[in-house]
C-alpha cells in the first residue's frame, strides 16, 4: 500500500483512490495540493483495489482529521503520582518577637474662626510652632510628613430653614515618626504646649523588619517539617523530600494605642507615658511534602 500525507494550514481534506497501475492518479492528486489554499491537513491515500475493508478504515481516519482544531488539541497529562508515595500539604506560621523601636503619631491643630481666611491664618501660625517644637526635640525632617490639610464651613441648622454658615474650621496635621519610643511621650507634651490640640496614635513598629521576617520564615519551615514528620510517623511512613514551598505573606501588624490630646489640657505634671511592649512578626507558608 502507498500513502501520501501533507501537513499545511488547511480546513479541506482530499482523499484519492487509484490502482498501483494507474499512474494518472498521482498526477491528478498532486496538483490539487498545489492549487488549494488549505488550512488543516490534506490527505492523499493510495491503496490497492483488492483491499476494500482497508478503504473504509482509511476514510474514517480522514474524517477524524477534519475535526475542528479545538477537538484535536492534546490535553496535557496530569502530574503523575507515584504508586509508593503520598503527598502531604502543610500550612504553618512562624513568628519572630521584637521590641518596637518606632512610634508613628499624627499631631495637628484645629482652628475655628468666623471667616475662612482667619481660620486658615490662625491654624498656620499654631502649626508652625508645632513643627518647630518637633525639630527642637531632635525629630529629623525626614520623619515629619504633612498628613492632611482641611478647611470646612460650619453650619447652623434650623427647622424649615436652609443651613446657615456660622464660621470655618481649618485643620492641619503631620505624621511624626519617633525613633526613640521612650522620648515620644515628652515630645507630645511639648507639642500640646505649642498649640497642638489633636493627637492620634501611636502605631508601634519594628524598624529592621526584614531580618525579623526572615527569622519568622525560617521558623515557619521548621514548624511545617516538624508537623510533616508527625503525620508521616503516625501513618507509618517517612518524609522523603519537599516538593514545593509557597509563602502566603509575611506581616508586621502595627500596634495601635489610642491616644487623644485636647487643648483643654492646660497643664501636665508628668510626661505622657508610652510603653513599647513586644510585637510578633509572622510569616505563613504552604509546604508540600512527599511521603514514602
Amino acid at each position: 500500500m502507498l500513502y501520501y500525507l501533507n501537513t499545511a494550514p488547511t480546513s479541506t481534506i482530499h482523499i484519492a483512490f487509484f490502482d498501483n497501475n494507474d499512474k494518472s492518479g498521482i498526477d491528478c492528486v498532486q496538483p490539487a495540493f498545489r492549487r488549494k489554499a488549505v488550512t488543516t491537513l490534506d490527505v492523499a491515500i493510495v491503496f490497492e483495489r483488492e483491499k476494500p475493508m482497508l478503504r473504509s478504515a482509511l476514510i474514517l481516519v480522514a474524517a477524524g482529521a477534519a475535526l475542528p482544531a479545538a477537538a484535536q488539541q492534546v490535553v496535557p497529562a496530569a502530574t503523575p503520582i507515584l504508586a509508593d508515595a503520598t503527598l502531604l500539604d502543610v500550612v504553618a506560621e512562624g513568628k519572630a518577637t521584637r521590641v518596637p523601636d518606632i512610634a508613628t503619631i499624627r499631631a495637628g491643630v484645629v482652628s475655628q474662626s468666623p471667616t475662612a481666611a482667619a481660620a486658615l491664618a490662625d491654624n498656620a501660625q499654631r502649626m508652625t510652632r508645632v513643627v518647630a517644637a518637633l525639630r527642637k526635640a531632635g525629630v529629623a525632617d525626614r520623619d515629619i510628613q504633612t498628613a492632611q490639610i482641611q478647611l470646612q464651613p460650619q453650619y447652623r441648622y434650623a427647622e424649615n430653614q436652609p443651613p446657615a454658615i456660622t464660621g470655618y474650621q481649618a485643620s492641619n496635621s503631620v505624621s511624626v515618626r519617633f525613633r526613640e519610643v521612650g522620648r515620644s511621650g515628652a515630645i507630645l507634651d511639648a507639642l500640646v504646649a505649642q498649640g497642638a490640640n489633636q493627637i492620634d496614635g501611636p502605631n508601634l513598629s519594628v524598624d529592621a523588619a526584614d531580618a525579623a521576617l526572615d527569622e519568622a520564615r525560617t521558623d515557619a519551615i521548621r514548624r511545617a517539617r516538624a508537623r510533616a514528620e508527625l503525620y508521616a510517623k503516625a501513618a507509618g511512613m517517612r518524609v522523603d523530600r519537599i516538593v514545593s514551598i509557597v509563602e502566603n505573606g509575611g506581616q508586621q501588624p502595627p500596634i495601635a494605642m489610642p491616644m487623644m490630646a485636647s487643648a483643654r489640657v492646660a497643664k501636665m505634671a508628668d510626661s505622657t507615658p508610652l510603653a513599647a511592649g513586644e510585637q510578633d512578626l509572622t510569616a505563613t507558608v504552604s509546604v508540600r511534602f512527599l511521603l514514602r
